[in-house]
């Protein structure tokens, strides 16, 4: 009988013992889901404290990869309209700058994961298959791409890339991989919008394109570009012929409607890549960047054919044919040319000279400046 009781005492030493390894490692589990609440609630939280698309990109690449300790991080945008292209270059902060950060026009082709990336996707690298959203990725093994979206539309990705082939596997749970992406989805959105709110002072209200200050800002970047790349910029300046003429015979309600119709078919002609904006009255500027006299003296001629092939209508029924005349210039900036607001302002006054020398030949005429 006193044997039995040792034995349910022993056994009994023993429960206890499962039990408390049990409790430890319990406390060590809540410690650690603790310490990754938290270090995912800081992530969030520096996510949606940067005040800018810079500070963003730098949180989502730089931020995340020291977070989670990984070797490789990516954002892949994709930007149709060239829009985050712009704003980046507003700031200064070119999107080629980065190699982490892909800007493209389409996802298609990028990665076979694109056609239906609903929730992130966890796996093997396979470089047939990814190398083109982790360029310059050296020792990646196992990767997650996190979708980013936009009102229910996939505009992108986070790309995580580890050394470790069993960091990232299809049998992952991705729950807060997914929770991430919705809180970057949104941080993008709202930063892009802020940008835009930002800028929204460089728009022409009367004909919606950029203004004379958005052409200055864009100038300086533009002429940067071509002296890091040592490639030429040409410069049209263009005025409506007579145009004094349709405000005093049809008022300016008339004159107003052909402003916006003329913005529209200069932009029918010209090519996302370039800049325009309304320089003031009726004198446009088109910034035609990596592109030589040449050409720009023919894409001048389809502008001025367009405008003048096809009537103006006006308010009040009538019609009226418009023509333009358009000056040129072109210049192609050298690596000691460190006063880049000079070499814009003679860059735009010499198309100015152009074009009065247009106005005087008979005007409806392209006039190309001699340097």
């Amino acid at each position: 009988m006193q044997l039995k009781v040792e034995l349910s005492a022993a056994e009994l030493e023993a429960q206890l013992a499962a039990v408390r390894r049990r409790l430890d490692e319990l406390t060590e589990e809540v410690a650690r889901n603790e310490d990754k609440f938290l270090r995912t609630q800081r992530r969030e939280l520096q996510l949606l404290q940067a005040d800018d698309l810079d500070s963003l990109l730098t949180v989502l690449v730089d931020g995340l990869r020291a977070s989670y300790g990984l070797e490789y991080v990516s954002v892949v945008l994709c930007d149709p309209d060239h829009d985050v292209r712009h704003l980046l270059l507003a700031n200064g902060t070119p999107a080629e700058d980065s190699s982490n950060l892909l800007i493209v026009e389409s996802l298609t082709g990028l990665a076979p994961q694109y056609i239906a990336l609903h929730q992130p996707w966890l796996g093997a690298y396979a470089a047939c298959d990814h190398q083109m959203i982790y360029p310059g990725a050296e020792g990646v093994k196992s990767v997650a791409m996190i979708p980013l979206k936009h009102r229910g539309k996939l505009i992108g990705s986070i790309n995580f890339g580890s050394g470790e082939a069993l960091r990232f596997t299809r049998e992952h749970a991705s729950d807060f991989l997914a929770h991430l992406g919705i809180i970057a989805s949104f941080c993008v959105e709202n930063t892009v919008n802020r940008a835009r709110l930002l800028r929204s002072g460089f728009t022409d209200v009367l004909t919606g394109w950029n203004n004379r200050r958005y052409l200055s800002v864009r100038l300086g970047e533009e002429l940067a570009r071509a002296r890091r790349d040592q490639v030429g910029i040409s410069c049209l300046m263009l005025d409506a012929d007579f145009f004094k003429r349709v405000n005093d015979n049809w008022g300016h309600a008339a004159g107003d409607a052909v402003l916006r119709e003329l913005a529209q078919r200069i932009e029918s002609q010209v090519r996302a890549s370039d800049v325009a904006a309304r320089y003031g009255g009726e004198e446009f500027v088109v910034l035609l960047p990596n592109t030589e006299v040449d050409s720009a003296k023919l894409l001048a001629e389809r502008i001025r054919k367009a405008i003048s092939a096809t009537p103006f209508d006006l308010p009040c029924g009538d019609t009226v044919t418009v023509t333009v005349s358009i000056g040129i210039s072109e210049v192609s900036p050298g690596p000691n040319d460190q006063d880049l607001k000079t070499v814009g302002d003679l860059l735009v006054a010499r198309a100015d000279v152009a074009l009065y020398a247009a106005k005087s030949a008979g005007r409806d005429r392209v006039v190309v400046e001699v340097a």
